[in-house]
């Protein structure tokens, strides 16, 4: 396992970014598709040993683009937008992509997102990443358990599942429970703590997250034997972002063997 840090945590200018995540101890960055867009942001990255490890592809998606509309013309724009952001990826070394659910939960609409994640882990795997759908509380695919079902239906060999403790949280699904049945079907982990209700991407054990839980969580990535990212996702929005990722890594420095 690696232990990144997704980026937009912190609000300053990208170069201020990046030498912030070098100065917390970080060597794994995610980003979004408009970062390290420009040669001085990536000369940065590469100086100050900072490597990209995933990058979320539904960020930045053109207006009105969505992957299960009903209209064609809208899903190949977003699909357009997927390409670019996947070939951005593969350029930045990164090894992993993921999206997130639409917000239709018809049939119909899932039918469509279906085909549409199916041709975005084609492109992918073209470019030498996986693809996680990351389950989304308040979106068509609300629970870890109904997205991996549905990562199985749909039976594309480089389609996975992106596992996120606070909306597991949010859903009071069993962290340990859902890693082991996705097994080799788990492509990527996003750490952070909530109350339970809200999606507030807390600094960990802030909220209801325990040591306890955190380290059932490591447990059973161990036991599937996981050797893909783990990383701290926390909210540009708390009062000390830089302060908050200090304590979620000496977390995870206390509770895993990834630091």
């Amino acid at each position: 396992m690696r232990l990144s840090c997704c980026i937009w945590a912190l609000t300053g200018p990208e170069e201020d970014n990046l030498r912030q995540m070098a100065a917390l101890g970080f060597d794994w960055i995610d980003i979004q598709p408009a970062m390290l867009s420009d040669l001085a942001s990536r000369s940065l990255a590469q100086q100050l040993g900072l490597a990209v490890s995933c990058v979320g592809v539904s960020f930045g998606l053109p207006e009105g683009a969505a992957l299960d509309s009903d209209d064609a013309s809208v899903r190949a724009a977003a699909l357009a937008h997927m390409e670019r952001s996947l070939a951005h990826a593969a350029a930045l070394g990164a090894s992993a992509a993921y999206v997130i659910p639409g917000m239709d939960g018809s049939r119909e609409a899932l039918n469509r997102y279906g085909d549409s994640v199916a041709a975005t882990a084609e492109i992918a795997q073209r470019h030498g990443l996986t693809l996680g759908i990351e389950h989304f509380p308040g979106k068509a695919l609300d629970t870890a358990a109904a997205t991996l079902d549905f990562v199985r239906a749909v039976g594309h060999p480089n389609l996975y599942l992106l596992f996120d403790s606070g909306h597991i949280q949010m859903r009071g699904e069993d962290p340990a429970g859902i890693i082991r049945a996705a097994g080799e079907r788990l492509s990527y982990v996003h750490l952070d703590d909530n109350d339970g209700v809200g999606d507030l991407h807390w600094s960990l054990l802030d909220g209801v997250m325990t040591e306890e839980s955190l380290s059932s969580i490591f447990s059973a990535l161990n036991e599937i034997g996981y050797n893909g990212g783990v990383s701290l996702e926390l909210s540009p929005k708390l009062p000390d972002p830089f302060a908050a990722l200090t304590a979620s890594r000496g977390v995870l420095q206390r509770v895993s063997h990834l630091i």
